[in-house]
């Protein structure tokens, strides 16, 4: 059975099609757009967003911690983190990252790459109960979803991991592999934390020993260069930045993708623009946590492959997350119109961030086109932030003054999920995410 969607403009990669029905089979992928005419199914459809980066359980966070404390850093508010994490029973974990999900297709991302690394159980007991638990709270969304499992060893260079740590960590490759297996239904891919977390011989097996269960095929994810003091504390121990040390352990490739790499220096740059890896930009929560910001405008204008991330889920809007992205290399550099091209800066800021989503959850979405599945926003024709506009310039008009609040509807699989903000289910997650947050902080 085949589903019809017709709209009155659609963002496709040749560029911005007047009238097109899309034709989307059983499966939600779409086999062909058409020439129609006559009526529609909504105004002006463009991709999905990937999210290529997301902590679920950090939705319960957002809000909490934000007295200071002494000198204030990502670090303290690593403190409050582990906090949470380990009040965290799969129960909470469903609850929080249901409503996590809604959140996301309310905001335009239709799919996400999911960094899960609260594994184990409050006692520290070993069991699939936790990431069952995210899948099932995707399935219950119903927004697309690629799991991460983390492998987590150490809690520092050189530092055991600490006790707030113990729910994140594999004590070896072999146990981190049978969790992989306990996880079918789903599309997985593989996440070594970070090198605080994974020192560089221990990466290098888990790499191999994991290439059997996945052919090679699964997308690689790391957090990298995130804070400066990452970075001085990987100097000191092995005489190298992270994303040096990451190229001389193993070889990157398309299906690595490097989360962050905010400190990353010019050379670390080159290195990953010529291994065609992708970073993993997250603007709301580098800003949140204070990370600082990423080269984005010279790292792009030399052909490097950009995705973004909710992270932290302390705000969750496609839209605020590139509009953060552009005005902060605007702030950064002073200069204005930094991730532009001549065609102006929504389209093709959008599509760079679909693009290279895509590759970061290896999945065929990100575009609206034949073989892609069925993954669409429809803008709304009376949102105020584009009136008197005309379809040229109504994206730009989207990522400079619009929102969540301006998407129309959202499907997934060519299956509609949020009309006009509503979405199924919505009332009763958030009164059960309530009272999970007023217990947990």
């Amino acid at each position: 059975m085949h589903t019809r969607l017709t709209f009155k403009y659609v963002l496709t990669p040749e560029g911005l099609r007047g009238n097109q029905t899309l034709v989307i089979n059983a499966a939600g992928i779409i086999e062909t757009l058409q020439p129609a005419g006559g009526k529609t199914d909504g105004f002006f459809a463009i991709p999905g967003l990937p999210n290529a980066h997301s902590h679920a359980f950090q939705r319960a966070l957002s809000g909490f911690g934000e007295t200071p404390r002494g000198e204030d850093s990502f670090w303290s508010w690593r403190e409050a983190m582990y906090r949470l994490a380990n009040r965290v029973t799969p129960e909470d974990m469903f609850i929080i990252a249901r409503e996590a999900f809604l959140e996301m297709l309310r905001g335009g991302f239709t799919s996400v790459a999911e960094f899960h690394y609260l594994h184990h159980m409050p006692d520290g007991g070993a069991g699939p109960e936790m990431g069952q638990a995210v899948i099932e709270a995707a399935r219950a969304a119903g927004i697309h979803l690629v799991l991460l499992p983390v492998f987590y060893q150490t809690g520092g260079f050189n530092t055991p991991a600490r006790d707030e740590q113990r729910r994140f960590v594999h004590h070896n490759i072999e146990d981190y592999c049978r969790l992989l297996q306990t996880l079918p239904g789903v599309k997985l891919g593989i996440a070594p934390h970070s090198l605080r977390a994974v020192p560089p011989r221990v990466l290098a097996q888990l790499v191999q020993a994991v290439a059997s269960l996945s052919g090679g095929k699964w997308p690689m994810h790391i957090h990298i260069s995130e804070q400066r003091r990452e970075v001085e504390e990987c100097r000191a121990a092995f005489g190298a930045t992270p994303i040096e040390l990451l190229a001389r352990t193993l070889e990157l490739g398309p299906h690595w993708n490097l989360v962050h790499a905010t400190h990353a220096t010019d050379a670390e740059l080159q290195t990953v623009l010529k291994q065609d890896a992708t970073i993993v930009l997250c603007p709301i929560t580098e800003a949140y946590l204070g990370d600082g910001l990423f080269a984005a405008s010279e790292f792009v204008s030399q052909g490097g492959r950009i995705a973004v991330g909710s992270d932290s889920n302390c705000r969750i809007d496609a839209v605020e997350e590139l509009r953060w992205l552009e005005y902060g290399q605007r702030l950064r550099l002073q200069q204005r119109a930094r991730l532009t091209t001549a065609a102006g800066l929504g389209a093709s800021l959008w599509q760079r961030a679909c693009g290279g989503g895509a590759a970061a959850l290896a999945e065929p979405v990100g575009a609206i086109a034949p073989g892609r599945r069925a993954d669409l926003l429809v803008l709304d024709e009376q949102a105020s932030p584009w009136l008197g506009h005309d379809a040229a310039t109504l994206l730009d008009a989207f990522i400079i003054g619009g929102s969540r609040h301006d998407i129309g509807a959202v499907y997934v699989g060519g299956r509609r999920r949020v009309d006009h903000g509503a979405v199924s289910g919505a009332e009763d997650s958030a009164n059960k995410f309530a009272q999970v947050v007023a217990r947990l902080n």
